[in-house]
């Protein structure tokens, strides 16, 4: 049985409005953790050695932000074996490496891995719409965060609604 779902994409391409569809849809409950909610817990997210937001959109990741991160996703391995089901919201900026760092957090635990796309200039325009991002990490992410990393599954929000994309996903977990 599926015991993980990890969503990958770049900021504004959608994982955020899948995964509350994938929590209405999936029979049994299933618990949302992501990269952000990590950074909005962190004591370090402007200070030197954290998390930084650049002007044109750059995430710039320190060594207090990974040592916290790691634990993190530790953290979540560890709900997992205890029996949560788990659907985690994230951003591989370092595409390949970071993926690896969480296959092996996750050991044999089953993990559905899915890759969430949209076109930059549209991931754009919802990052402008939304009001809480800095502008230009949309665009700056859309590709990058996909580069190396292997997928069970990929869905395109570009011209696909979020329901539709929670189905298809939902379809997905055994």
């Amino acid at each position: 049985m599926t015991q993980v779902i990890v969503l990958n994409g770049g900021s504004s391409s959608g994982k955020s409005g899948i995964i509350r569809c994938l929590q209405a849809v999936l029979p049994d409950p299933w618990l949302a953790l992501g990269t952000d909610t990590l950074v909005d817990a962190m004591p370090v997210q402007t200070s030197v050695g954290g998390i930084e937001f650049a002007a044109d959109g750059e995430v710039i990741i320190g060594p207090e932000f990974r040592t916290l991160e790691a634990a993190w996703i530790e953290g979540i391995a560890a709900m997992a074996r205890a029996g949560a089901r788990i659907i985690v919201d994230e951003v591989f900026l370092g595409g390949a490496y970071s993926q690896q760092r969480w296959q092996k957090a996750f050991g044999e635990l089953r993990v559905l891995w899915v890759g969430v796309r949209c076109d930059g200039a549209v991931a754009a325009g919802r990052e402008v719409a939304r009001g809480d991002r800095t502008i230009g990490m949309a665009a700056s992410q859309a590709d990058v965060v996909h580069q190396g990393v292997a997928y069970d599954l990929e869905v395109d929000t570009t011209h696909t609604e979020s329901m539709e994309c929670a189905r298809t996903i939902a379809a997905q977990v055994k």
